[in-house]
């Protein structure tokens, strides 16, 4: 079947630049979907009269159900046309959208948090998908695009949602949401193309044989590690940083904790150019520093409450490193079994979410804890532990891309 994909990129079905770009937008939107809450949890609080603490558990249902997602949802894209997956996937986000705008109390509102997690997962269907459509020689490129669109959208989604919710309240950010979901699944059937499914196994095998490629690829697991480190200390980072913006010395409004996100934005586009490193065959050493950046990023994090400037350095350096590490290490295990992307890429953003949702759950658990430093004092200690997994693993990893 790999060979019937091979054979339709040839013939012209491939990776152009409006495809590209329209991946990184539509794949960024899916993401951004989970991260409109985190500079809400304040007005969401208070709004349905529970603590910043319990929001902060919201935040982690929803990473949760992404997860779960992740397991169930993705594998499909080897097995089903995903020029009609997407969209489907897409259509049934905005609906669990629409449900978090009307949701009256904490009940429904988690429920819609839950379905939101489950459903946004099109992005990364879209990472493999684009895989599939790229050449090998200009992969690396090409998924950095797509990556670098995910990781932008969520920083977008941040910014996006402060100022809607400075505005409208923190309902309209979700309304916003659903519409936009169900434009570009339209937008999505109308422009991809159609490839022939991977394979044909039944669904429960489909799912089984996610787990089996993990235990036969150590370079996916190892990529697995990496991933859920990294999303662990970002995810704790930027939860922690809305409780840091919003009381003393700071007191921003919803507003300016969202467009503190620009930061980032500007790191996460200046990581992009790593998925051509990737092509340049740099991408292992590329990752042992971002390690490295990862670490400064929380030092410098420990003086934040001294002053924004701070906190600027940290945010953008942080990005930096996270962006450059997660396009290197999506290229990199792209490449080890062409018929078999969506279940890689399955293997690899479940770890990344498992972690992502583990960090949301410890800064909320931290900040009550230490306070701003402890935060930042146990990412420092998880990004040192990330390096000290790549001393040994590096030999490996060049190994399997040379």
């Amino acid at each position: 079947m790999a060979l019937g994909v091979e054979r339709a990129t040839a013939s012209g079905i491939r990776m152009n630049r409006v495809l590209t770009l329209l991946f990184a937008v539509a794949g960024g939107a899916a993401v951004g979907n989970l991260y409109y809450a985190q500079p809400l949890l304040r007005d969401i609080a208070d709004a349905l009269h529970v603590s910043e603490g319990f929001t902060g558990l919201l935040v982690t249902a929803i990473q949760v159900g992404y997860a779960v997602g992740i397991v169930l949802l993705v594998p499909l894209g080897d097995r089903r046309d995903r020029r009609r997956l997407v969209p489907l996937l897409m259509v049934l986000c905005s609906v669990a959208l629409a449900l978090c705008a009307v949701a009256p109390g904490v009940p429904l509102l988690a429920a819609g948090f839950v379905a939101v997690g489950l459903t946004t997962v099109s992005g990364q269907v879209l990472v493999a998908f684009a895989g599939d459509l790229a050449t090998d020689a200009d992969r690396g490129r090409v998924v950095g695009v797509v990556v670098s669109g995910l990781v932008t959208g969520i920083l977008v989604a941040r910014i996006v949602s402060g100022v809607i919710a400075a505005a409208a309240g923190w309902r309209a950010v979700y309304v916003f949401a659903a519409c936009l979901m169900a434009v570009l699944a339209a937008v999505l059937y109308r422009m991809t193309p159609s490839l022939p499914v991977k394979t044909t196994m039944p669904y429960g095998r489909l799912l089984r044989s996610t787990a089996s490629l993990l235990k036969e690829e150590p370079v996916l697991r190892v990529a697995v590690a990496f991933g859920s480190i990294g999303f662990a200390t970002f995810t704790m980072f930027w939860t922690a940083l809305t409780f840091l913006l919003s009381g003393p010395p700071y007191h921003y409004s919803t507003a300016g904790i969202g467009l503190l996100g620009a930061v980032g934005l500007v790191g996460s586009l200046a990581a992009q150019g790593s998925g051509r490193l990737h092509d340049r065959g740099w991408s292992v050493p590329v990752t042992g520093w971002s390690w490295v950046l990862a670490s400064v990023a929380w030092l410098c994090g420990t003086f934040g409450t001294h002053g924004l400037a701070w906190l600027i350095v940290s945010i953008l350096t942080l990005d930096v490193a996270t962006q450059s590490r997660n396009i290197l290490n999506q290229a990199r295990i792209l490449a080890l079994s062409p018929d078999a992307r969506s279940r890689v890429n399955t293997a690899y953003v479940c770890g990344n979410f498992c972690g992502g949702a583990l960090g949301s759950t410890a800064a909320g658990v931290l900040w009550s804890v230490g306070g701003w430093n402890a935060v930042c004092w146990t990412g420092v200690v998880l990004s040192v532990l990330g390096l000290l997994v790549w001393v040994p693993t590096r030999a490996l990893m060049t190994e399997k891309t040379a």
